[in-house]
Formats: structure tokens, C-alpha cells, sequence
């Protein structure tokens, strides 16, 4: 999903809130004119400041009935239509929630005009806030901004059809590139100086390994694939149907984590990131100490992994080895010497097969940098990583650059969401699953994400640092 999509998204909340306060505000003001008055005199002593005060509480219940009914769906093709639609179901149950309320509580409103009113107000204003939204979003596409840039491949009669359609409506939002009629891999480096975000497949006479090969491309370098829905049958676990120009689309989704579900993951790392390290601030203060005492500077070890769409960082971790033996740019000349020293190692002593190394009875290991080992205390500066948002609590295992070489191919889906402190495969067996059965795992995750699993994998994490684990 496009930065300006998601903005946009976001920009829906505050404004239905707008909307909903407007609709209390409106309604008050109508009890109170001549007219009103005149056919019914006001007999209660409710303030406007107390009313909006009520009208504010019930806003924000409101506003979660909207995102449970999915009135902020990150789905950018939604018709306009069901969008009202939607608006209307949603204000019939905020209302039925605000009446339940009112004879649960035992409390008799002061006016029964101020409550029906506020609600037929707020789904006119709510609809508005949704026209605006959409019309702010129409003139960011004829001004160019956010455009997603997208290539049709398929015959003629389809793909004509199609990019006419997206050319004489720019307020769906793309802006086509080219237009192929077949694929094949001769074509990957000029889709690749495209800068692509999304490719729509729509050729029914494609052979089914050449759909797959435009499918594994568009994985490998995180584009968007798209596909008209009589050409492929293959099961996916994340999809969205949607028409466009009368053609079924199927959008292949790699995870579910879009839109809401990114922001959320997101506050989330936040939150719980600037807890955790309040908590183990005076772990971490010790462990400072003890390796300033037993070994000197630096106490941060810089190792540089691959992130999100193959982007590299650096995590941060105590440093539990000698400082002659620490590999990386961090440490100069002496890092170079070290990494020789360490494929002479791992050639000695590696415990695992694969693209994956670990070094069994490692001599580079200082004794309390196998302590902080033992209970991953070593890696407790990750949650800075988190914080600067390279990382996130729950996600696939990072890997080194050297590692990645050896499977990116194989494996793109794992570099599709930000790799972890924490994740499925390392509460599943942390060093001893092969490198199979870790890929296996992360790839689950990725097709299977929820919030909910997230919470699973972060409150079970601790107890598996207490189990019995090798210190490599």
C-alpha cells in the first residue's frame, strides 16, 4: 500500500471524530433555535459543554463500531457505494448501543430529540467526511502524487480494455507504464528500471509456469501481483477480488499485516518497547558495567543484518566476544582478521547444515558474554532497533548479508515484514531447528499474522529463555 493511502486512512479518524462531534453540536444547536422552541419548549438544563462532553465519550465507542464493521478498510479499491452503505449500518448500531446504554443505566436522557437527532446528523456528516476524504484523495491522483505505477501483461483485447479504463479515470489511482503481451525473464531488468508497484497479469492464454515466474518475480522484489481471476488456480492464504474494467482482478497478498494492522504492530513495538527497557534498564546498566570491567570498550556490538524488502541495518547487542575476534566494519583491520578466523571455525566446528552457520564450543566467547548468551541478554539493545523501527518484537529471524546470498532466491516471503527480537521459530526451538524447518516457520507467520499471534509469541518468549539452550 502506497504512503499516501495510508495517510490518507489514518486522516479518516480524526475527521469521523470532527464529523460525530459536528453532528451533537448541530443537533443541540437545532433543539435550541426559535422554531424547535416554539413547537416544544426546552425543559431540561443540559449545557452544551456537558452535552459535547457525553457526545466526545460516545464519539470514541462510535469509532470502534467503524473499524470492527470495517469502515477503515485498507482496501483502496472499495466502491464509494458500499462505503455509505456501511455508514449507515454502523450509525443503526452506535444508536441501538447508545439506547441499550441509556436503559441499562437506569438514566433517562434529558431530551430523546438531542439523541435522534445527533444520529441522523451524524450519518450525514460521517458521509461527508467520506466524500471529503475521497475527493482529497481524487485530487492527489490528478496532481500525480501517489500514483500507483503499474504494468499490464496480457493480450490485447484485455489489457486495451484495462488501461483505457485506468487512463480515462484517474481517480483510481494508477498510472500505467508499459503494456506487454506475454511475459518471460528477459524481461526482468526493464521492470525492474520501471519502478514498479504493482503488475496486473490478465493474459488467459499464459501458460501456467510462465504465470508462476511473473509470480515469483513480483515476490523477489516486493511488487505487487495482480492477476484476472480465469488464469490462475493456484491457492493462495492471503487474496482480495475486486473488478476492474468489468475483468475479476485477484490481488495475491504475501501477509495480512496492511494498512490498520502495520499501525498497529506498529504502536505496539512502541509501546511495549519503551516499557521493556524502563524495566530491564538496570539489567542492562549491570551488564555495561561487568563487560567494561571484564573486557573494556566497546560494550554495543554493531552486526549488520538484511531487513524488511532485503534493506540492511545494524542490530545491536552486547558484545559477548573478545574484541580481536569480533567480526564487521565496526572493529577495521581487526574485523577483516576475524572473519577469516571465523570461517576457519565454522568449517571446524559449525553445528548446523545450510546457509545458516553456528559454531559449536565457540572459543571467541568471553565467560560472561556465554552468561548474557545463555538467557539472550545479549541482545536486549535490539529493542532500540525496534524503537528506530529496523526491527520489530515479533517477526522472522534477521540474517546476515553472507547467509541471505545463499537462500533470497529461494526464500523472498521472509523479507516481506521486519524481522524480529522475537518469533515463531525462536520460541519453536531458538538455535536447534534446522534451517528448513526456521524458513518454514517465519513463512507461516508472515501468511498468518495477527496481532493476537504476536501477543502469543511475546508472552511465551521469556519462558523459553529459561529452558536449557546451548551456548554456542
Amino acid at each position: 500500500m502506497k504512503r499516501s493511502e495510508i495517510l490518507l486512512m489514518i486522516l479518516q479518524v480524526p475527521i469521523d471524530f470532527l464529523m460525530l462531534v459536528l453532528a451533537g453540536f448541530s443537533a443541540y444547536s437545532l433543539r435550541f433555535s426559535p422554531w424547535i422552541v416554539s413547537i416544544k419548549p426546552v425543559i431540561f438544563g443540559l449545557q452544551l459543554s456537558e452535552f459535547l462532553n457525553i457526545v466526545g465519550v460516545f464519539a470514541v465507542v462510535w469509532l470502534f463500531i467503524f473499524a470492527v464493521l470495517g469502515l477503515y478498510s485498507v482496501n483502496p479499491n472499495r466502491r464509494f457505494a458500499k462505503d455509505l452503505a456501511k455508514v449507515i449500518f454502523a450509525c443503526f448500531v452506535g444508536l441501538s448501543v447508545v439506547a441499550l446504554y441509556i436503559v441499562l443505566s437506569g438514566n433517562l436522557f434529558d431530551s430523546r430529540f438531542l439523541v435522534v437527532s445527533s444520529w441522523a446528523f451524524a450519518m450525514f456528516y460521517v458521509m461527508f467526511g467520506r466524500f471529503l476524504v475521497r475527493g482529497l484523495k481524487a485530487l492527489l491522483y490528478r496532481l500525480g502524487i501517489g500514483l500507483r505505477r503499474v504494468v499490464i501483461i496480457g493480450s490485447e483485447n484485455i489489457s486495451e480494455t484495462i488501461v483505457n479504463t485506468l487512463n480515462s479515470n484517474p481517480r483510481l489511482g494508477y498510472k500505467v507504464v508499459q503494456v506487454y503481451k506475454n511475459y518471460n525473464k528477459k524481461l526482468n531488468k526493464e521492470l525492474l528500471s520501471l519502478n514498479l508497484n504493482e503488475i496486473i497479469f490478465v493474459n488467459p492464454r499464459a501458460n501456467e509456469e510462465e504465470t508462476l515466474q511473473a509470480k515469483y518475480f513480483t515476490d523477489l522484489h516486493h511488487i505487487v501481483f495482480k492477476y484476472s481471476a480465469d488464469i490462475f488456480a493456484t491457492y493462495s492464504t492471503n487474496m482480495l477480488v475486486y473488478t476492474l474494467a468489468g475483468v475479476p482482478i485477484v490481488e495475491l497478498k504475501k501477509t495480512p499485516l496492511d494498512g490498520w494492522g502495520r499501525i498497529s504492530k506498529r504502536i505496539f513495538d512502541i509501546v511495549m518497547s519503551i516499557i521493556i527497557l524502563i524495566i530491564i534498564s538496570p539489567v542492562m546498566l549491570l551488564t555495561t558495567i561487568i563487560i567494561l570491567i571484564e573486557t573494556g570498550r566497546p560494550i554495543i556490538y554493531k552486526n549488520e543484518r538484511i531487513g524488511i524488502r532485503g534493506m540492511k541495518f545494524f542490530t545491536l547487542k552486547f558484545r559477548s566476544m573478545y574484541q580481536q575476534d569480533s567480526t564487521g566494519s565496526q572493529f577495521g583491520k581487526s574485523g577483516l582478521e576475524a572473519e577469516k578466523k571465523e570461517k576457519e571455525l565454522i568449517n571446524k566446528n559449525g553445528s548446523k547444515q545450510g546457509p545458516i552457520y553456528k559454531i559449536e564450543n565457540d572459543p571467541r566467547v568471553t565467560p560472561f558474554g556465554r552468561l548474557i548468551r545463555r538467557f539472550s541478554i545479549d541482545e536486549l539493545p535490539q529493542f532500540f532497533n525496534v524503537l528506530f523501527g529496523n526491527m520489530s518484537i515479533v517477526g522472522p529471524r534477521p540474517h546476515q548479508p553472507r547467509e541471505v546470498e545463499k537462500y533470497a532466491d529461494k526464500y523472498p516471503d521472509v523479507f516481506v515484514l521486519k524481522p524480529g527480537i522475537t518469533g515463531l521459530s525462536q520460541i519453536s526451538g531458538r538455535s536447534d531447528l534446522s534451517f528448513e524447518e526456521e524458513m518454514k516457520l517465519d513463512i507461516f507467520y508472515t501468511e498468518k499474522w495477527s496481532l493476537y499471534l504476536d501477543f502469543i509469541i511475546f508472552f511465551k518468549t521469556p519462558f523459553i529463555l529459561f529452558r536449557k539452550r546451548r551456548v554456542l
